[in-house]
């Protein structure tokens, strides 16, 4: 039951008594604090204090005690339950308490120093993070090699059908419009020189070789990259993971090679997919634009172009599977515990992920310039 907070002044041969009683809590405080230090004033260097009739005290009823009598008052004139004394003396240690000073804003250059060396700090530490993750990545793989029993099927097939299969549909529209782009551009470029059938050679180079495994690498970096990272941060903020690890099981084992596998063995298929939607793009355009029939596209496809684009562009697709999956779920392990750290991390995944995807292809492009393949 509420009690509103009151007070009673008394003069005895002691000097003034002050008694207190009610609650002394910021909902029933009303005004009886700056009536209580109306009474008491000029009256406070012989004043006590009796606490003892108080039902309930927090923090903001002490401040108001504190303040009515004076904040140098002696709390040994005070009579009160212990646990009231002891908020009394918390209260005034922290109103006592040095304000802490702003920080000093360094000069612009000595700021500019502390962001190279924070920034080569975390390069640093982001590098060794990630060699600890490969090495741990690599020794659960040849585990898993060495005995498949150790395997989880049922959550690698169902990663499969998720990060994979259901991808098909974007990555078959997006290349088709990928390829009859290339094809509508080659057909209106080489025309001005007389050689528009040559955009049938252009349209397979440029879909079987490059745009292919790019597209696909791309939307499954923003696609399973980001999921992968979300799923295992989710677990990670609800320390899902951290019962696996007192449990005995090995999250790597359970929730990285799972996804790590699932891309692997179905961005071969989502290539060939993408590379034959991209193909069917470009015949669409150079049928409709050039006049050039299915026969004759596919007939130079075989001729010209002919299938070493296509497996160079496969040989590719392992790479950017390992790279994507790592990503996501390392990104996803170092998600902290609040919503910010996860969509930091789910962002930083997708962007790693697109970005490792260029460097990756830009470096395979000059192994294979300098093999002359």
């Amino acid at each position: 039951m509420d009690r509103p907070a009151e007070f009673r002044l008394s003069t005895s041969a002691q000097g003034p008594h002050l008694s207190l009683s009610g609650d002394w809590t910021a909902t029933q405080l009303g005004d009886a604090d700056s009536r209580a230090a109306e009474a008491v004033r000029g009256a406070a260097s012989g004043l006590t204090l009796d606490l003892t009739e108080v039902h309930r005290l927090d923090t903001a009823g002490a401040y108001a005690i504190l303040r009515a009598v004076g904040e140098d008052f002696d709390l040994e004139r005070v009579a009160a339950r212990p646990e009231s004394l002891r908020l009394l003396q918390l209260v005034r240690q922290a109103g006592a308490t040095e304000p802490v000073p702003p920080p000093v804003q360094p000069h612009s250059l000595h700021a500019l120093t502390v962001r190279v060396g924070k920034g080569v700090v975390d390069m640093t530490q982001e590098a060794t993070e990630t060699m600890v993750f490969l090495g741990h990545l690599l020794v659960v793989v040849m585990r898993s090699v060495i005995n498949p029993r150790r395997i989880r099927w049922p959550a690698l097939v169902n990663l499969m059908e998720r990060a994979g299969f259901d991808a098909l549909p974007i990555v078959a529209t997006t290349s088709f419009f990928i390829g009859a782009v290339v094809g509508l551009l080659g057909a209106n470029m080489l025309q001005q020189f007389g050689a528009q059938v040559f955009a049938v050679e252009l349209i397979g180079i440029a879909v079987t070789r490059e745009f292919n495994i790019i597209i696909t690498a791309v939307l499954l970096a923003g696609r399973s990259a980001s999921s992968f990272a979300a799923e295992i941060g989710s677990m990670k903020m609800n320390q899902e993971i951290d019962a696996m690890q007192v449990l005995g099981v090995d999250p790597y084992e359970a929730l990285v090679f799972p996804r790590f596998a699932a891309l692997l063995l179905t961005i071969p298929l989502l290539t060939f997919v993408a590379t034959l939607a991209g193909l069917f793009g470009g015949l669409v355009v150079t049928w409709s634009v050039l006049g050039l029939g299915p026969s004759f596209f596919f007939q130079r496809i075989v001729d010209n172009v002919g299938a070493t684009h296509f497996w160079v562009a496969l040989s590719k697709a392992p790479v950017m599977a390992a790279v994507i999956a790592g990503i996501g779920c390392r990104q996803g392990l170092e998600v902290g515990g609040d919503v910010e750290s996860l969509g930091r991390r789910v962002t930083a995944a997708v962007v790693h992920a697109i970005f490792a995807i260029i460097v990756i292809d830009a470096a395979f492009a000059l192994v294979y310039m300098e093999l002359n393949i």
